[in-house]
């Protein structure tokens, strides 16, 4: 027989809920707040069209550009999994947000600095120092990005996140997009600009997130504090995929969407080489990315609040197919840097797409297991990442683009196919979700060898 779990028992379940309904107006507000701020700031480090620039400017290839998504990935992934025991233990979980949001800004004004001062064209140690500062902002990203979705899954009621989702990417995508046109046409010329002025912006926007995170009112969580180790964690991760089919079937979704994050940074350069575009080109660019991911927000909350996000996430793996598909076929049309526009336009739904899978994995763990199974994910998108961001980039320096995207096209239709694999949470009985035993359950029952998420 079981014991009971105290940390998921009903009653304390409806106690807790009680405990953290405290101002949700107030949390709502600032949260999507936080992510119009941050949304603002992070249209002027686009990774799909101003990162990759940049590093051209400072004469890198495509193989250096293939760096970004790994590093993008790789800071996204092993660090929330390394600290997802220790973020769970922390009883305030917004000073974290406000940290990893501080020092994020903190990285781009050091951009901003090294941008001033560098010589761009004596420094050939500048594209690797560019990437080093990069990879240490993602992994405070990453960590940012588990802390943001458990706060909101602590502090927004379930069927309530899909209008956050709405609200906040709304919002924040009419705020980038004024800021984008007033500043960057400014910043930007046809062939350099003024990126010092365009890192400090963001760096400055991410600070005043941090602001906005310390104004959260948050409950401190209770509970048994004890401290894991990596192999332990890792064993945890390793577990959950085998207990949990249908987890299963979403990270191998996940890393197939993955694989679409290695031609970001070959868009732009794709527009730029084959139909002679400037650096101007990129404001439009990224309007018209952002006025995407706004204009998606809008129905994919809508139906996901309503009929789930496993239907939101089936019609989003299938929407994705078509930027590589559009971005082959506009750069060998004459006239194409104007259709171009499209293309961008639908990169903007890959930010709704992450609070899909987001989301959707806090509806299929309870709130103990939460923090593994979401780190478990960013690993497990970003694995084919981290493979296949150098060969990418090898291959469209060798072969090309056409070829290149195209396989990226055929991943990205498997991780569509397997969408029909997946359970709705919302139609599952209560209790039909696998169980993790604890230590203790395991001490009275042999045959249990499962290790303790709880």
């Amino acid at each position: 027989m079981q014991t009971p779990d105290p940390l998921n028992s009903p009653s304390l379940d409806e106690e807790r809920s009680e405990r953290e309904a405290v101002a949700p107006g107030r949390n709502f507000s600032l949260l999507a707040l936080y992510q119009v701020v941050m949304r603002t700031g992070w249209i002027f480090k686009t990774e799909s069209i101003i990162m990759p620039a940049v590093l051209d400017l400072m004469g890198g290839n495509a193989i250096l550009r293939g760096c970004l998504p790994m590093l993008n990935r790789l800071g996204q992934s092993f660090p929330p999994l390394i600290a997802a025991d220790y973020i769970r233990q922390l009883p305030h979980k917004k000073r974290l947000l406000a940290l990893c949001a501080a020092v994020m800004g903190v990285c781009f004004i050091s951009l901003a600095l090294v941008w001033r001062l560098a010589d761009h064209e004596q420094a050939t140690a500048l594209p690797y120092l560019f990437l080093l500062i990069y990879g240490i902002f993602f992994s405070f990203v990453g960590l940012h990005n588990l802390v943001m979705s458990l706060l909101v899954g602590k502090l927004i009621p379930v069927t309530q996140r899909g209008r956050l989702m709405l609200v906040s990417m709304t919002l924040g995508c009419l705020s980038a997009v004024a800021f984008a046109w007033l500043l960057l046409r400014n910043w930007l010329g046809q062939q350099t600009g003024q990126f010092e002025s365009i890192f400090l912006f963001t760096g400055v926007a991410f600070l005043f997130s941090a602001l906005v995170a310390c104004c959260l009112k948050e409950v401190p969580d209770v509970g048994k504090r004890e401290t894991k180790k990596l192999g332990q964690v890792l064993r945890q991760s390793w577990e959950t995929l085998r207990v949990d089919r249908n987890f299963r079937v979403l990270v191998i979704i996940a890393a197939l969407f993955g694989m679409s994050m290695t031609l970001f940074p070959h868009y732009q350069a794709l527009a730029r080489g084959r139909l002679e575009v400037g650096l101007q080109a990129m404001v439009p660019w990224l309007i018209v990315q952002n006025m995407g991911a706004a204009g998606f927000s809008i129905p994919m909350g809508w139906l996901a609040d309503r009929y789930g996000f496993r239907l939101v996430l089936r019609i989003q793996m299938l929407l994705l197919m078509m930027p590589p598909i559009f971005a082959i076929w506009f750069a060998n049309l004459t006239g194409g840097s104007h259709w171009f526009l499209l293309v961008f336009a639908l990169l903007g739904l890959s930010p709704v797409m992450l609070r899909t899978f987001s989301n959707y994995t806090l509806e299929i763990a309870d709130r103990q297991r939460q923090p593994i199974y979401l780190s478990t994910m960013s690993v497990c998108m970003a694995v084919p990442v981290l493979a296949t961001s150098l060969l990418v980039g090898l291959m469209v320096e060798l072969i090309g683009f056409e070829i290149t995207f195209l396989a990226v096209i055929v991943a990205i239709f498997i991780g569509w196919i397997l969408t029909f694999r997946l359970g709705e949470p919302r139609h599952q009985a209560p209790g039909s979700m696998p169980t993790i035993a604890s230590s203790t359950e395991k001490k009275s029952d042999p045959a249990s060898n499962l290790p303790d998420l709880s």
